[in-house]
């Protein structure tokens, strides 16, 4: 694990698409016009026969990506969050995952660390969006290798996945030789003073907390939740268990997101107190992709705002 090294998981994308590609001549790849900042222009140089530039359309390519999967194509449907679980919900529902058609819909520029972009193009709502629709599976990756391994193995699993992407450059956490599993967390540190449950580009956030803590003789362990929905039930009843306090911490509403997820778990199997730090219940700004993660706390010293 080395914190220094940064690189943006929509990076990480584009990098395993070519490479999927490569690998499965079944694969095919839609845009809507943003193919230079998803880095599905990398695909779409290697494979141009299988590459669609949808433009400005986000419902037809959703609608047409549906349309491949009938063929027995492994569409993966590319855009900004914002597009594709805002602009595109009614294809998504009714078209995707009602049918539960096999189609991978990878949304990069998540959350408010889309920066300068500003409020409306911030989605904080997706992760909600997405895990109340049947048949889905959401997915929110933390850093390069998590990523390039998620890209790869949603190929294999039948059905509508939603992938959630960052624009901003996070740590790599991961050895590249790292075995994830869709549908189980990945626990960081045997602590028990507590547990920072994270996602996406928070996990890193999570770690540095965790070692800045282990100073001051407060050990936590870190649990990165990369798939949202079906949610790891098993790890989040253990951490309950084992730990004094318990933390979620987002780049997304609090309302609807990972800590309701986790709430839910624990409402009905483990009632316990959890602390949900994300964005509370309000639209983003325009900035810094890291001022504004400072302005709406979910940085490490928010996590370690709750200790000291």
């Amino acid at each position: 694990m080395n914190l220094e090294i940064k690189k943006a998981t929509r990076q990480s994308y584009g990098e395993a698409l070519l490479e999927l590609g490569k690998e499965n001549k079944n694969i095919v790849v839609l845009d809507a016009d943003l193919a230079g900042a998803t880095k599905t222009e990398l695909f779409a140089k290697e494979f141009p026969e299988r590459f669609f530039d949808m433009g400005i359309a986000e419902a037809n390519e959703m609608a047409t990506a549906a349309g491949f999967a009938t063929c027995k194509k492994i569409p993966y449907v590319s855009t900004f969050a914002v597009f594709a679980a805002g602009r595109s919900y009614d294809q998504i529902r009714s078209s995707i995952c009602y049918p539960k058609l096999n189609v991978k819909i990878c949304a990069t520029h998540s959350g408010i660390t889309v920066g300068e972009d500003g409020a409306t193009h911030q989605m904080i709502e997706d992760l909600s969006m997405m895990r109340t629709l049947p048949n889905m599976t959401v997915i929110s990756v933390s850093d390069d290798t998590q990523a390039k391994w998620a890209v790869k193995e949603i190929s294999k699993k039948e059905g509508p996945v939603y992938l959630r992407l960052a624009r901003l450059a996070t740590p790599v956490i991961y050895e590249k030789e790292y075995k994830f599993e869709i549908g189980k967390g990945v626990q960081i540190g045997e602590g028990t003073d507590g547990t920072v449950f994270a996602t996406g580009v928070t996990v890193a956030e999570a770690l540095k907390a965790q070692q800045i803590l282990k100073e001051q003789g407060i050990n936590i362990r870190v649990i990165d939740i990369h798939t949202i929905k079906p949610i790891d039930k098993e790890i989040i009843i253990k951490s309950a268990k084992e730990t004094k306090k318990l933390i979620s911490i987002e780049d997304h509403n609090i309302i609807g997101g990972l800590g309701s997820a986790i709430s839910e778990v624990l409402t009905t199997e483990y009632p316990t107190k959890l602390i949900r730090l994300g964005i509370n219940d309000t639209f983003g700004k325009s900035g810094k992709a890291e001022k504004l993660m400072e302005y709406f706390h979910i940085t490490s010293q928010d996590i370690i705002n709750q200790y000291l």
